[in-house]
């Protein structure tokens, strides 16, 4: 008997969507396809306005599709309210953003542990400083994010993003507001975090060294997918 394929991660069949603006409705993604495993780590990559961002935001449920079907961790993505959105997103996504966006006037532990316990997480402080050790800022938990340098923000963030254990990852430009050798230790630091939680990848870079770090890469322009290759192609940086 054979056994039974597990649920991909994400899959996104046939979507399109479709933003209002001064001059009319503009077509950001076209018909995309795309089916991701658990734990697989997957690059994003094409020119800039080809939609990388936006299918971020349709797999985080943050801007909902005009057509076709979204299901992410399991779950059909259509038809849901903005809170039940936003609870999908606190239990299964984990975000990082090319910007911080940490919360200034809370300390790093401060700003891990308030997602935990929006949640009503007894122990949320216990779990965002173990989180913050495994990023190495163990050292730094009383600081405010203007006292952190960008490295030293964009661990928090992470530490943030999966202190609850998501296990799907967002990252969109993750090293863009960095220098190249701490890009790097971020980047390591978040494979690292990704093994630790078994969780899938969605990484979208400009940077060809950086996705060809994955598993695979997906190539997009124009709003659709062009081509899904194992490597990047020559052109993906440009």
């Amino acid at each position: 008997m054979l056994r039974a394929m597990s649920a991909p991660a994400v899959s996104l069949i046939e979507v399109n969507l479709t933003l209002p603006s001064r001059a009319g409705a503009v077509e950001i993604l076209r018909g995309v396809n795309l089916e991701v495993k658990a734990g697989e780590a997957v690059g994003i990559v094409g020119p800039s306005g080809s939609g990388k961002t936006s299918l971020l935001m349709v797999i985080a449920g943050l801007e909902q599709v005009s057509a076709g079907e979204v299901t992410v961790a399991g779950q059909s993505l259509a038809g849901k309210s903005e809170d039940a959105l936003a609870a999908f997103r606190r239990d299964n996504v984990g975000i990082v953003f090319q910007s911080f966006h940490l919360i200034p006037t809370m300390t790093a532990l401060e700003n891990v542990a308030v997602p935990l316990e929006f949640r009503g997480v007894g122990n949320a402080m216990e779990i965002a400083r173990d989180n913050l050790a495994r990023v190495s800022l163990s050292h730094r938990l009383t600081h405010y994010p203007g006292q952190l340098s960008g490295g030293e923000q964009q661990r928090v963030a992470i530490a943030r993003a999966l202190a609850s254990g998501a296990h799907i990852i967002l990252a969109d430009e993750p090293t863009g507001n960095l220098d190249q050798e701490t890009g790097a230790e971020i980047i390591d630091l978040l494979f690292q975090m990704k093994s630790h939680n078994g969780a899938s990848l969605l990484l979208v870079t400009h940077d060809r060294a950086l996705a060809s770090r994955c598993d695979r890469v997906v190539h997009m322009r124009d709003g659709g997918i062009v081509t899904a290759p194992r490597r990047v192609p020559a052109d993906a940086a440009q």
